[in-house]
């Protein structure tokens, strides 16, 4: 029997191709949207390997009944995929802050709510795939995506943390950070602006508007390989812990790194490093101390 997957957004755009990966792969799929109807349709129906349900992952109950479901109908929940969210892009101001907190409450809380409901059965059988879709949106940051980027960073930064959490108990994790997608990602049923008109922006915002307007339907990442791949490295006993998919992508995420280090050589103070109790890395505990810029004066 192959491996029981969840998939979450899994109605369109890369959700649905994963999905479609998966089962192409012999593998069960139990595939949620908010309407288990608009999985159906996009999937072809159910079938013995794959089952829609609905599921709004800002609901932490749904997302319980779900996990549950799933673990009793098939046993296990080997693989989870957390892919829903959407993007709030355009000028940070532009933004009312019922809007910010409803980016965050998706794409941050709403995949939390759903690792939070997997995760005690992975636990349990100290084994298991959280595979959380990011962006390279959660890497580096730019004018016009800094909302939609500070949900992804925060992603980031709580998974790479959770996933050493569960390491040491067989469970395995994959940050996907993908460039720009040929999905409908970009238009109206995924993507929204802000709604405060600010003039000192209006001519960026045109320009902006009119870049991600030309850009939809023409992104140079195919979702269909971009699924492959993460089938292919969910059945690997050992899979990297990130996967920056596209040359977009990896060029952007570079030349942060690039950026980072020529920043941290900048930032260098004279210290010495030693072991301590203070700076907690998981590794051999750091502290820095101010170095000896003069030979110590002989004691008389």
């Amino acid at each position: 029997m192959g491996k029981v997957w969840l998939v979450t957004g899994a109605s369109r755009g890369l959700g649905r191709e994963i999905t479609q990966a998966a089962l192409d792969a012999g593998e069960t799929v139990v595939a949620t949207a908010r309407s288990a109807d608009a999985v159906r349709d996009a999937c072809g129906g159910e079938h013995d390997r794959l089952h829609a349900l609905a599921l709004d992952i800002t609901d932490a109950e749904a997302a319980n009944s779900v996990a549950a479901e799933t673990t009793e109908r098939f046993g296990a929940i080997d693989v989870l995929v957390n892919n829903a969210g959407y993007a709030e892009l355009g000028f940070f101001e532009t933004f009312t802050d019922a809007a910010v907190r409803r980016q965050f409450e998706v794409n941050l809380f709403g995949t939390m709510n759903v690792a939070r409901a997997v995760a005690p059965y992975m636990r349990e059988r100290r084994s298991g795939l959280i595979v959380t879709i990011s962006s390279v949106s959660g890497l580096v940051s730019n004018g016009g995506g800094a909302v939609y980027a500070a949900s992804k960073f925060a992603v980031e930064g709580w998974m790479e943390g959770f996933a050493q959490e569960l390491a040491p108990l067989g469970v395995r994790s994959l940050l996907v950070e993908p460039g720009m997608l040929r999905t409908d990602f970009m238009d109206r049923k995924s993507a929204r602006f802000g709604s405060i008109d600010i003039p000192d922006y209006a001519e960026a915002m045109a320009q902006y508007r009119a870049f991600v307007d030309g850009a939809n339907g023409n992104q140079p990442g195919d979702p269909k390989l971009l699924a492959a791949r993460i089938v292919a490295l969910a059945s690997q006993g050992e899979a990297p812990s990130r996967l920056i998919f596209g040359d977009d992508a990896r060029h952007w995420a570079g030349t942060k790194v690039d950026q980072l280090r020529q920043e941290i050589a900048q930032s260098a103070d004279p210290v010495t490093v030693r072991s301590s109790p203070y700076f907690y890395t998981g590794a051999p505990l750091l502290q820095l101390e101010p170095a000896l810029t003069e030979p110590e004066e002989p004691q008389r």
